[in-house]
């Protein structure tokens, strides 16, 4: 068997778009839906996005002028829901690293 390892440049190039939500929250989110992010203001926003530009493949910032759509919720936890579905194993550090 063999595996086929794409280079760098057969990547699909990725857009972070940045824009406002109809309620007027700031949204960021990758195209490819790896990403998205809610904030306060535009300066945060494009913080964030620039923060991610080297994590993603090519990747470049937009910034959208027609009102955005979340894929995400942002409505809080009920109290019967948890933010993830156990806790971390904090084993799986390295030695010596802390989370």
């Amino acid at each position: 068997m063999s595996v086929i390892c794409k280079t760098p440049a057969e990547f699909e190039p990725e857009t972070i778009c940045v824009g406002q939500d109809r309620a007027g929250h700031w949204l960021v989110q990758a195209s490819g839906g790896s990403l998205e992010g809610r904030f306060i203001s535009f300066a945060a926003a494009m913080s964030f996005a620039r923060s991610e530009l080297g994590l993603l493949p090519p990747t470049r910032i937009e910034v959208r002028k027609t009102p955005m759509e979340a894929t995400t919720s942002f409505a809080p936890l009920q109290p019967w829901e948890r933010a993830v579905p156990k806790p971390a194993n904090c084993d799986a550090l390295p030695h010596g690293k802390s989370a």
